[in-house]
C-alpha cells in the first residue's frame, strides 16, 4: 500500500511519520499544489492508493485578517487540485483535514458535524474557514458523482512536537510554551493575553496521527467527523501546567486589556467513538504537554517560527 501525505513536514505530518514511517511525505518545497500540473505530476509519480491531505496555507488571526483573499484563493486551489488529481488517477481513498473554524459563529454546543454549514463562520478567519468548508463540499460532490471515497476529519486545538512557535501565528499552547521558556531564560515575568478563563479542548498531534490511521480503516462516511478529544482545560490551567513542567519561578501576569477570546467551544466526538475509538486512547494531557515542553527545550531556538 502506497500512502502519500501532503503537508508532510508540518505538525501532524511529523506525527504521522512516527506511526507510518513508510509513507511518502511531501511539502510545498517539493510541489506547489496551487498549480494543477504540479499536483498532477505528484500524484502520477507516486500513484498512491491513499492520500492524507494535510497541506494548507495557515496563519494567525492577524494574517487571516490582513491576507483574507490569499488564504481563500490558495487553499481553494490546493484542495481543488489535490482532490481532482486524486480522482483522475484512481486514488482509492483521500482523508482531508478540516478545522473547527468551519463551524458557524453562532452554534449550539457541543459542536456536532451536522451544524457545519448552518451559518457564517467567525469573521476573524472567515476566508480560511469557507475554503475548508469547500473541501467538505468537494469531497461529498466527488463521492456523489464519481463514487470517490473522499472523507474529511475535524480536529480541535492541536499541539505537540514540531509545532509552529511563531508568537504572531502560533496557537495558544506553543505560544505559551515559548513565552514561558524565554521569560525563564531572561529571569522575567511573563505576560499572557486575557484573563485565562476561557476553556478549550486540546488534542496531541501523535493522537491525531493514530486517529487518522484509524479512520482510514474504519470510516467511509460522506460527512465530516469530529476527531478531537473532548476534555476541557482553561487557558489559565494550561499556562500553570506549562509553568510547572518548565519550572518557571516568576509571575504569570494576565493582561485583561487584551481579549480573552470565545469562552468555550466544546465538541462532540461521539461519531468517532461509535467506530471503536476510545476516550482512553487519547494521551494524558499532562504527559503530552511534558513531551512537548521537553522537545521544545532540547531544540530551542532551532524551531519553526523561532529561528
Amino acid at each position: 500500500m502506497t500512502v502519500l501525505v501532503t503537508g508532510g513536514t508540518g505538525l501532524v505530518g511529523h506525527a504521522l511519520q512516527k506511526v507510518l514511517p513508510n509513507a511518502v511525505y511531501l511539502s510545498s518545497k517539493d510541489y506547489d499544489l496551487r498549480n494543477y500540473d504540479e499536483c498532477l505530476s505528484m500524484i502520477r509519480k507516486y500513484m498512491p492508493e491513499h492520500v492524507f491531505h494535510l497541506a494548507a496555507k495557515v496563519g494567525g488571526v492577524k494574517a487571516n485578517s490582513d491576507f483574507a483573499a490569499e488564504f481563500y484563493y490558495d487553499n481553494i486551489l490546493i484542495n481543488t487540485n489535490v482532490l481532482n488529481a486524486s480522482y483522475n488517477n484512481n486514488v482509492e481513498k483521500v482523508v482531508s483535514l478540516l478545522s473547527t473554524c468551519v463551524y458557524p459563529n453562532k452554534v449550539n454546543y457541543p459542536l456536532t458535524e451536522d451544524q457545519i454549514h448552518n451559518g457564517e463562520p467567525h469573521q476573524s478567519n472567515f476566508a480560511y474557514a469557507y475554503a475548508k468548508r469547500m473541501l467538505d463540499v468537494q469531497s461529498r460532490s466527488y463521492r456523489k458523482q464519481y463514487g470517490c471515497n473522499f472523507i474529511t476529519a475535524v480536529p480541535n486545538n492541536l499541539f505537540g512536537e514540531n509545532d509552529n512557535f511563531d508568537l504572531e501565528n502560533s496557537h495558544v499552547i506553543p505560544a505559551i510554551i515559548r513565552k514561558i521558556h524565554e521569560a525563564n531564560v531572561n529571569n522575567k515575568n511573563v505576560v499572557l493575553w486575557g484573563d485565562g478563563s476561557p476553556t478549550r479542548e486540546f488534542t496531541y498531534s501523535l493522537d491525531l496521527a493514530n486517529i487518522l490511521l484509524f479512520i482510514l480503516e474504519k470510516y467511509d462516511g460522506d460527512h465530516p467527523i469530529n476527531v478531537g478529544g473532548t476534555q476541557q482545560h482553561s487557558i489559565k490551567e494550561v499556562a500553570n501546567t506549562i509553568a510547572e513542567i518548565m519550572e518557571f519561578k516568576n509571575e504569570i501576569i494576565w493582561d485583561s486589556s487584551y481579549p480573552s477570546g470565545q469562552y468555550k467551544k466544546p465538541s462532540d466526538n461521539s461519531n468517532l467513538l461509535s467506530l471503536g475509538w476510545k476516550n482512553e486512547s487519547y494521551t494524558n494531557f499532562y504527559d503530552a504537554l511534558k513531551n512537548t515542553c521537553k522537545w521544545f527545550i532540547i531544540n530551542y531556538p532551532n524551531l519553526r517560527g523561532v529561528s
